[in-house]
């Protein structure tokens, strides 16, 4: 019996996902539990891979003519009792404070005091905080369209919660705009879609499926919700990303209305839409090993990491002033739109100890480089991509010539090897018989397949611990028979297990 490769990961993703998931985070030193239950601290390399996200989606949004604001943390109850969906689809999730001020009780702790003259209610989601500003904003049709964001946190109180997936309080961007037309809020909501997607393709290296929501997983007040689907490697779906056109509801709500050019007063159409921290989880679901974490370069805190190998009674002195001149060279490149990110790594601490550190850190190139390597003018070098021990000697000069197509080929690796699983799990279905054979599997993936859009097969899902991840908006135009029901002229569901 062949013995079993020692990993740095235990338990591996075989024996237990949710568990492996957990170990990488703690492994990667990403973030912990904090004393507040169902909340995360974000230590600094978790931090510093959210801050690349935001860097790389902040620009776009820019691109594509949206400003940054900020508005309140505490939203006024009544305001969300205004949109009646609205209301019911969060209800449950609303942290509340009553009052605004603590007192010394009668045994000595502290008592709230002051009660609020009207609850406030800490955001779940700004549609009706913004709202109420665009009421005031939006005059005349010259006042639109208004396109904004706002990098915030919000809080839905999650009763299981996990590091990064879903957490009490987590960090976001919202997206919030008024058109003057239907047509115009539409296309925004499908503008922003291709902005995720494109992200989460090209940065995160994580395929991903643009759809529609259907009816019953609808964001609550919108008319229509659009998502971005991927897929983790236990076969799971994960919702990266949702655009929604809201139509007219909010605007109605809230008395967005405007002049328009033929003098009359209307109600303005608004969208908004969302992607949050919990792309960290998504990015270390879709790569990470057996070994810990593995970064898509474009969004790595740290593309290289050089590590002086210092052996006892010879001088570190030269090694250290090569390794920094290494490093200056490497940073007068650049990387996408920034200079490469370089690490170098003095600790002391013995080379193979650092090593396996920034494996589990996912660093996509590894720079050993001791006397003999300082000798020779070269780098000992090791990708994360793949196995630890999988690492070559390259002439100094060679390196810094193909550093930047090392990290091209490491990020296009990363891509195709999560489509190739994707695919390799995914099926199209055309009967109820073939849906079943599907989803009893260990491993189930993506399900495609026709079906209507309602409730009339929800037992059979139930049974299955399945849901419909969206309706797909590529691809999508030829009609057929539902399989559960035998409507005709019903477009293809894709149906998964999801997180």
């Amino acid at each position: 019996m062949a013995k079993q490769q020692k990993t740095a990961i235990s338990p591996t993703r075989a024996e237990n996902y949710p568990e492996w998931y957990q170990q990488v985070v703690r492994a990667a030193d990403l973030a912990e539990n904090s004393p507040v239950r169902g909340c995360m601290v974000i230590k600094p390399w978790g931090y510093a891979i959210w801050e690349n996200m935001q860097s790389v989606l902040d620009r776009r949004f820019k691109e594509t003519g949206h400003v940054n604001a900020y508005f309140p943390i505490f939203i006024p109850k009544r305001f969300l009792e205004k949109e009646a969906e609205h209301v019911e689809g969060f209800a449950k999730e609303c942290a509340v404070v009553t009052h605004h001020r603590l007192e010394e009780g009668p045994d000595g702790g502290l008592v709230p005091a002051g009660e609020l003259e009207e609850p406030l209610v800490v955001r779940p989601t700004s549609e009706t905080i913004i709202g109420a500003m665009f009421s005031k904003w939006v005059q005349s049709y010259r006042d639109l369209p208004i396109l904004m964001n706002q990098w915030a946190n919000v809080v839905r109180w999650e009763m299981r919660t996990r590091l990064f997936l879903r957490t009490a309080e987590f960090l976001w961007q919202e997206g919030h705009t008024v058109h003057a037309t239907a047509d115009e809020a539409r296309e925004e909501t499908r503008k922003m879609l291709d902005v995720y997607a494109e992200f989460a393709e090209q940065h995160m290296a994580m395929p991903v499926i643009k759809g529609e929501k259907t009816a019953a997983e609808r964001f609550p007040g919108a008319v229509q919700t659009f998502t971005i689907e991927g897929m983790m490697q236990d076969g799971k779906a994960l919702q990266a990303g949702t655009s929604h056109f809201l139509g007219q509801n909010f605007s109605r709500a809230q008395e967005i209305r405007y002049l328009s050019d033929e003098g009359q007063l209307e109600y303005a159409w608004t969208t908004s839409w969302g992607v949050s921290t919990r792309l960290v989880g998504a990015l270390l679901m879709t790569h990470s090993d057996d070994n810990g974490l593995v970064l898509p370069p474009r969004l790595a805190p740290a593309h290289v990491v050089i590590i002086p190998v210092q052996r006892k009674g010879v001088d570190p002195a030269p090694v250290l002033a090569y390794c920094r001149q290494l490093r200056e060279q490497l940073l007068e490149q650049r990387y996408g739109e920034d200079r490469l990110r370089v690490l170098l790594d003095e600790r002391d601490m013995r080379g193979g100890e650092k090593s396996w550190e920034h494996i589990k850190k996912g660093v996509p190139i590894r720079l050993e480089v001791g006397p003999r390597d300082m000798e020779s003018d070269s780098v000992f070098m090791g990708r994360r991509d793949r196995e630890p021990r999988d690492k070559q000697g390259v002439p100094r000069e060679q390196f810094l010539a193909t550093v930047l197509g090392l990290l091209d080929e490491i990020q296009d690796g990363l891509l195709a090897r999560a489509r190739a699983r994707r695919q390799a799990i995914s099926a199209e279905v055309h009967s109820v018989d073939e849906f079943e054979r599907f989803f009893a599997q260990e491993t189930p993936g993506f399900a495609w397949c026709f079906a209507a859009d309602d409730d009339s097969y929800a037992e059979l899902l139930g049974r299955y611990k399945v849901t419909p991840r969206c309706i797909p908006v590529d691809d999508n135009e030829v009609l057929g028979d539902c399989i559960f029901t035998g409507q005709q002229g019903q477009r293809k569901i894709v149906f998964g297990r999801s997180y």
